[in-house]
């Protein structure tokens, strides 16, 4: 006896059910079989100084782009963890500086209180996967430098083993005041302090006039490696003739790292100057410079990204961004492409 199996053509109302079934099923997936995209810090891990070129593990020139906070004595509610996810996630940070006060009630004053700013911000940047600067925010570092070596020692020995992080020790200097005979040798004993417990991490050194004169620098650069030196600007203020000086210390074969800038006049106030903003990122795109604007607060003030009252935590909507923080933002996200979370294991290896 011959059995005849015969299968019936599903009827289409069962097709549909089915194909809802898949399609319902594939959104619970379980987070852990999707390949998470990896941070920056784990595209790039070690920084290092090559010739005038920040490049990363593979030899790669970096080119780092994200936002200032503000003096962290005036406004340190963003120094915080929720601050620092959004710049990275919305804004798309890869770099975040924190600038902690030095005088005018700042560190020398309530050395405690502001290092615990500093710390809250590099550790949430370190947990989310992007670069920090830690900057001494100070215009007259040389007259404080036993505190700075102090400082930048004690975050050596706790920072060491992270490739997050990168020193600025001397914000701005002021006009009058030497590279060779004052910058250089305070820098010397900061860079000193920081390499008997961090022998790898960049060192960015403020020069002369606000950070401004990098050519004057690069004639008598510091004898250590991974230095790179300060480059500000603002647009409105700061044009070709600061691209020709910036030229010629890269030229000179030192890096630079414009670890703040403004788009608009050197007083934070006036106009934004869009055009020499445009004209600033170009010039840095073609020569691998890594940058911060200045800055994260909310102030009255056209360099503030803010607006007064805004959130200390992010979810900051266009409406609560000033001109200067939208024409910041578009270009973040315009070059930094979309965040990633962090993948379980960091280190400091190549």
């Amino acid at each position: 006896m011959t059995m005849c199996v015969c299968i019936r053509p599903l009827l289409p109302q069962k097709i549909t059910f089915l194909l809802a079934v898949l399609t319902i099923s594939t959104c619970f997936i379980h987070p852990s079989s999707v390949m998470a995209q990896p941070t920056i810090i784990e595209q790039h891990g070690q920084l290092r100084v090559q010739g005038n070129r920040i490049v990363d593990r593979q030899g790669r020139p970096v080119v780092l782009r994200g936002t200032s906070l503000f003096w962290s004595q005036w406004i340190g509610k963003y120094y915080n963890r929720n601050a620092v996810k959004w710049l990275r996630d919305d804004w798309r940070c890869t770099v975040i500086r924190a600038a902690m006060a030095v005088g005018s009630g700042g560190y020398l004053e309530h050395p405690e209180e502001e290092k615990k700013k500093i710390m809250a911000v590099v550790d949430a940047a370190i947990e989310l996967g992007i670069y920090v600067i830690i900057d001494w925010h100070d215009h007259n570092a040389h007259e404080h430098s036993q505190q700075a070596q102090e400082f930048f020692a004690e975050m050596a020995r706790r920072y060491k083993d992270a490739p997050n992080v990168i020193y600025e020790i001397f914000n701005e200097p002021l006009k009058d005041v030497s590279w060779s005979n004052v910058i250089k040798p305070y820098s010397e004993g900061v860079v000193r302090a920081i390499r008997q417990h961090d022998p790898d991490n960049i060192i960015v050194c403020g020069t002369p006039s606000w950070s401004q004169r990098v050519d004057e620098a690069s004639r008598d650069p510091l004898k250590f490696e991974n230095i790179a030196y300060a480059l500000h600007f603002y647009a409105a203020s700061h044009k070709q003739w600061l691209r020709d000086a910036a030229t010629t210390a890269l030229n000179n074969g030192v890096a630079l790292m414009v670890t703040e800038f403004g788009t608009t006049e050197a007083s934070g106030n006036g106009k934004i100057d869009e055009e020499e903003t445009k004209k600033w990122w170009q010039f840095l795109d073609d020569n691998h410079i890594s940058w911060c604007n200045w800055s994260i607060a909310d102030k009255i003030e056209t360099s503030a990204a803010l607006r007064p009252g805004a959130s200390a935590d992010g979810g900051w909507a266009d409406d609560v961004i000033t001109p200067s923080g939208l024409l910041i933002r578009k270009e973040l996200r315009r070059k930094n492409g979309a965040p990633a979370a962090p993948l379980p294991a960091q280190d400091k290896t190549p």
